[in-house]
């Protein structure tokens, strides 16, 4: 399959933010909801599906379902995105406004992702 350069940048980004969980977790802790248990397995968990989901959209068999996959993750993380806008630890010092625009970019994300199938 030829793969457009938006669909390898797409792939790509997903696996390089993976991989971040793991060099930097404690970022991804500070921004976890306190409601939500086990943050460090709930860390890994996330960087190893953002990286799984993000190999498998090169392999053709698993891209569909890879697709749906990342905007069930993105939907998922929306909540990371509400609770970064409700607590001030977990805002990590972003200015408010940059913390609403990213609401939208999520739904971007999972509209690029669904572009695909």
């Amino acid at each position: 399959m030829n793969y457009t350069w938006h669909f390898l940048l797409m792939a790509i980004m997903y696996i390089l933010a993976g991989i971040m969980h793991f060099i930097k977790p404690k970022v991804y802790l500070r921004i976890m909801p306190e409601y939500l248990p086990f943050h460090k397995f709930l860390v890994v968990l996330s960087g190893f599906a953002e990286i799984l989901l993000g190999i498998s959209l090169l392999i053709v068999p698993l891209k569909d379902l890879a697709i749906i996959g990342i905007i069930m993750m993105l939907a998922i993380f929306l909540t990371v995105h509400f609770y970064m806008l409700s607590e001030k630890k977990a805002s990590a010092g972003i200015p408010g406004w940059i913390l609403i625009l990213r609401i939208p970019l999520q739904f971007g994300l999972m509209y690029w992702a669904y572009s695909y199938l």
